[in-house]
């Protein structure tokens, strides 16, 4: 932190008092209307199905036909509506928790604060990684600012002395202070607000899901249309049969589908908040529980993320007092860097005073460059100053690289980082004058969590900015390995395996994570990637699972699609594991959907064409459908034993095994047709009652016991509580139905004893099938 100055910026009153003024520096955040929101739920194909279903039967005077479906369009529009509300609070929960911080001069002191409590006249300072949090008129320094998020113009612009930096611009690279001449709606473009948004990019899952209803959907339409025109030509009523058609097509669609995602993505979201990630894309979800490669840095994850110098061996003819001064003046004097703040701490402690007004000219650190430098006056003579990684100042000092590994080797501890100081009189080469040594403790979960992650089925991968010697050591600390890429190896068109082999890559610059990334999508791999800084964006933009480490820039926190809000692995470690829960109950839903909805449609149909029946009154079919959707809800809080490797839905195997089970449900369901005409010898309306009973008690209750785990139904994890109350309160419901005659004919206890036998069987027999089949 730099001295006390008091000749710029703001006092805390002065700044209280024009906040009283001037608005909060924030877009009001504009939520949709609940109204409307509430009011879209029934605007839609599937909605106005249902609405024309419930004018027929109100034409038609069916009463209890026209309330149950009304019944139903509620319940899916108020679930849908209740879930879409939760999902705004959360997106003003993130958008709390993601605050943009500012860096500001007031009473004379730097001080980090949120960056709605600026106001017009404070002083500020920006620099790479930064979101520029006010229009800001630039008074010293020099940066390029990235304009893309605002105008769309993709080509970094140059902002220096004069010129104003906009809101919600992103600060690439340089370093600048400024005084705040705009806020909140006052700024050019008042978008700073919209950079922390929740995304809500269709998943991968979402995209299979629709593509196979969509087939599922065309080959039941026809399956209704057959019924349609049969019907007709059989001189069937044109009302009657439409509302029988309409229910028919609604069968086979997945109304449940939406909020069934919703509900357990945000579900999800909300418990991997509070284990410590924030969730930006709600996609992430399903790419964390499939990810099988994650590329990351130490900082923030292996280490305790807590720099501070361990000492400065002096290489040259100079003290070590000096050193420390032209080092310190190499550096941030207000100090946001953890590098820079760990020197200039190291300094006071030690009494070295840093005059930074010897300073003529400064650069701050370039991640591509991978150094900061200064120009120096000092006693008479100006000096030119390089602080940066080894390896690179290296190369600019002309010191070979044999040489300055041996003596990195001498002077480092285990896992410690390794910075060099090069100084020369300006025209000169600057020669290689001193190490100092960084110390970042390995984190003592880390090797226990890097474990736990490969136990997972993940790779893990370093790419680090640091030495070779220091990425080695920690990596070994760690666990992750100790193959380490030969420098230069990466670049476009590299081939994935050849990245695999190896556990890390030292010395990387940020563009050679993206390449990185970007290959091993190539091969199919979904990545995963760590980072904090400007120039990791890219790369954790390009990743499935871009993630923003504890304490990361605004700018990386806006490319990540997981926010970590506590250091270390253990985060990371909880998404994954909550991730391929929730992929779990989405899959075991998508095969409990595609069971009944190639079973059920399938064999109405067939009542209709081969038996001339209906097998279901208009009436019946609603209830199933209605009570059939409720019951699949449970599925979203169910208990599932999460994949112990990277889970991807593997399509071809779930649409066998569905097509196998619905083809098993029907042979089951025409088995009970039979029973009805052939053993008990029932009236029709008997026997729609006895087919609702049947559908109900296989279609819902057993096929969700079946497709719930992989595993023998009766073996853990045992169903959640909300699965089974729901099934006993349906079942029970069904039965005293059935028996009482209550908006059907009544059939005697003994006939649904037999159906009970009957469903027993099928579980058993379609449970065996199940696990014989996901052993393959």
């Amino acid at each position: 932190m730099e001295s006390k100055n008091t000749k710029l910026g703001l006092t805390t009153e002065e700044a209280r008092r024009l906040l009283s003024i001037y608005e909060p520096n924030e877009i009001p955040f504009e939520c949709p209307s609940r109204v409307k929101i509430l009011l879209s739920k029934f605007w839609g194909i599937v909605p106005w199905m249902l609405e024309l279903t419930i004018a027929l039967n109100i034409l038609l005077r069916r009463w209890v036909e026209a309330a149950i479906v009304v019944v139903w369009l509620l319940f899916s529009a108020l679930v849908a509506f209740q879930r879409e509300d939760k999902a705004q609070k959360a997106l003003l929960l993130l958008r709390q928790r993601l605050t943009i911080n500012a860096y500001v001069l007031r009473d004379g002191f730097w001080r980090a604060i949120p960056a709605n409590e600026l106001v017009p006249g404070d002083y500020v300072h920006l620099s790479g990684g930064d979101i520029v949090p006010a229009d800001v008129e630039i008074t010293n320094g020099q940066i390029l600012v990235d304009l893309s998020q605002l105008t769309g113009e993709s080509r970094p612009v140059e902002k220096k002395a004069g010129d104003v930096a906009y809101a919600g611009s992103l600060v690439v690279e340089g370093e600048a202070y400024g005084v705040v001449k705009a806020t909140g709606t006052k700024t050019y473009y008042g978008r700073t607000a919209e950079l922390l948004k929740l995304a809500k990019t269709p998943s991968r899952f979402d995209i299979v899901v629709t593509k196979v209803t969509k087939y599922v959907g065309i080959f039941n339409g026809v399956l209704a249309l057959l019924v349609l025109l049969y019907t007709i030509i059989q001189g069937q009523p044109i009302l009657g049969v439409l509302v029988y058609f309409l229910l028919l097509l609604v069968m086979s669609l997945p109304v449940a589908a939406p909020v069934m995602f919703t509900v357990s993505t945000s579900i999800g979201s909300q418990t991997l908040a509070s284990n410590g990630v924030l969730v930006t894309r709600l996609s992430a979800v399903e790419d964390a529980a499939a990810m099988d490669v994650l590329l990351m840095d130490k900082t923030g994850t292996l280490t305790e993320n807590r720099l501070a110098v361990e000492k400065i061996v002096p290489l040259g003819d100079i003290d070590i007092e000096k050193l420390i001064e032209f080092a310190a003046l190499a550096t941030n004097e207000s100090a946001k860097s953890m590098v820079d703040k760990a020197i200039i701490e190291f300094a006071a402690k030690n009494g070295v005073k840093i005059d930074y007004s010897k300073r003529l000219d400064y650069k701050p650190f370039n991640p591509k460059l991978k150094y900061s430098e200064a120009i120096v006056a000092d006693n008479g003579n100006k000096y030119h100053i390089l602080l940066g990684e080894p390896a690179t100042i290296a190369r600019a000092t002309n010191t070979p690289i044999e040489e300055l590994d041996k003596k990195i080797s001498e002077a480092q501890t285990v896992g410690s980082r390794v910075l060099a100081v090069a100084i020369g009189k300006t025209l000169t080469t600057p020669k290689f004058m001193g190490l100092i040594i960084l110390t970042d403790p390995l984190r003592k979960d880390a090797k226990e969590l890097v474990a736990k992650l490969k136990e997972n089925g993940i790779k893990i991968i370093m790419a680090t900015g640091d030495h070779e010697s220091t990425a080695r050591a920690i990596a070994l600390q760690a666990g992750i390995g100790e193959k380490v890429a030969p420098r230069g190896i990466v670049k476009e068109g590299m081939d994935p395996e050849e990245i695999m082999k190896y556990d890390v890559f030292a010395g990387v610059y940020p563009e050679e994570k993206y390449v990185l990334v970007k290959e091993l999508q190539k091969a199919g791999h979904v990545v995963g990637m760590t980072g904090d800084g400007v120039n990791d964006a890219p790369a954790l933009k390009q990743a499935n699972i871009g993630i923003a480490v504890a304490n990361s820039t605004d700018v990386a926190k806006t490319a990540a699609s997981l926010v970590l809000t506590q250091p270390g692995l253990k985060p990371i470690l909880s998404a994954v594991r909550i991730s391929r829960v929730i992929y779990q109950r989405m899959k075991n839903w998508f095969l409990t959907f595609f069971v009944r909805k190639f079973g059920v449609p399938t064999f109405i149909t067939l009542g209709v064409l081969v038996f001339n029946k209906f097998l279901l009154n208009s009436l019946l079919m609603a209830l199933l459908m209605f009570i059939g959707d409720v019951s699949a809800f449970a599925l979203s809080t169910d208990n599932v034993v999460p994949s112990s490797k990277p889970d991807k839905l593997n399509l071809r195997k779930v649409v066998i095994l569905g097509f196998t089970l619905a083809m098993l449900l029907l042979l089951f369901n025409i088995s009970a047709y039979w029973v009805a005409t052939n053993i008990f010898y029932l009236s029709d309306a008997e026997t729609q009652t006895l087919i609702f009973v049947w559908l109900m008690l296989s279609g819902v209750f057993a096929t969700l016991y079946v497709t719930r785990t992989p595993r023998h139904f009766w073996e853990k994890p045992y169903p959640g509580k909300m699965l089974l109350v729901t099934t006993f309160v349906t079942v029970l419901a069904t039965i005293v139905l059935a028996v009482e005659g209550w908006l059907m004919a009544p059939i005697a206890l003994n006939i649904i004893m037999t159906l009970l036998l009957l469903t027993i069987a099928y579980l058993f027999l379609a449970d065996f099938v199940k696990v014989s089949m996901f052993k393959e």
